[in-house]
């Protein structure tokens, strides 16, 4: 049974509503011990001077705040205790958004809320959040960290994430890789293969289709490895050989792709004609709207990519 890691309120007005939050993933992750060989025994971590190499006890240990090479600041537990956000066990929703107004890159943990002895006020918000079609946005108090938080409705329940705030987002803008992208020029007929190549891939998503292959052979290894059975690896598989030319790894991306949807008939969704033309179809429509002017000029811009 899945154990509650928060309990307070949903507060927005003078409402107040009795929640629990659960964590809404379960993180699953192979972990190991170092050992020494000799004996098999744990290895431990001590706590030693950079200067000196000896051990340093506890109640030598204080915090420090590096502001220059080798210079700290040292901060004392009791200079900190003022800041520590008050813990009110209410979540403060402060104004409620589209989900689209929020971009993904401030999402972080994501947690399922529960109501808490009082069901018929959790119903009630969740059904006119999902009606209305918006997220509310508030903060709260976790373990002494503030947060700042998102919270929608999925049918008839109530999910919150956190999230990041906008001074720990990075700005793409700082990426040197990234200048000039907008500059680039790109063809309609590479354009016409690159959107085919979409539309061979689009579908509904199924998660159940994705899986952590590393985990598992590695939990296979461990498991025969514990039952005294010899483990074969796996032939590595061969990488692909690059391809320069972009009009040719496209082509060749369209192929492997339909061949890998006609693999698994059950998953191949009907799509309109013209989303379901084939590359050479695309890049003869693409040679044609190149050599006469398109009737719509929303068809006809020049759209430009990485």
């Amino acid at each position: 049974m899945p154990r509650p890691v928060w309990s307070g309120t949903i507060s927005f007005g003078l409402v107040s509503i009795p929640i629990k939050l659960f964590h809404a993933v379960s993180r699953k992750n192979v972990s190991f011990n170092q050992l020494d060989d000799r004996s098999m025994s744990r290895i431990r971590l001590k706590k030693v001077s950079a200067e000196t190499g000896e051990d340093v006890p506890d109640e030598h240990i204080v915090k420090g705040y590096e502001v220059g090479k080798g210079q700290y600041v040292v901060v004392d537990p009791d200079e900190l205790e003022p800041f520590i956000p008050v813990a009110t066990k209410a979540i403060d929703l402060e104004e409620f958004v589209d989900l689209t107004d929020i971009d993904p890159v401030f999402f972080d943990t994501p947690y399922i809320v529960a109501p808490d002895k009082a069901v018929k006020p959790y119903v009630l918000l969740a059904r006119a959040m999902e009606d209305a079609g918006k997220v509310a946005v508030g903060t709260f108090v976790m373990r002494s960290k503030q947060y700042v938080a998102a919270l929608r409705a999925v049918d008839g329940r109530l999910m919150l994430s956190t999230m990041a705030f906008p001074d720990e987002v990075v700005d793409p803008a700082s990426v040197d890789e990234l200048d000039g992208i907008e500059d680039v020029d790109v063809s309609k007929k590479e354009l016409a293969m690159a959107e085919q190549l979409v539309e061979s891939l689009a579908g509904p998503f199924e998660p159940e289709h994705f899986r952590d292959t590393y985990r598992e052979q590695v939990l296979d290894l461990i498991d025969k490895k514990a039952a005294g059975e010899v483990f074969e690896a796996p032939e590595p598989t061969a990488a692909a050989p690059k391809v320069v030319d972009l009009m040719a790894a496209l082509e060749a991306s369209v192929k492997a792709a339909k061949e890998a949807r006609g693999r698994h008939p059950a998953s191949v969704k009907a799509v309109p004609a013209r989303r379901g033309r084939t590359a050479a179809q695309a890049e003869e429509e693409a040679e044609e709207e190149e050599e006469q002017p398109a009737k719509k000029p929303a068809r006809t811009r020049t759209r430009k990519s990485a």
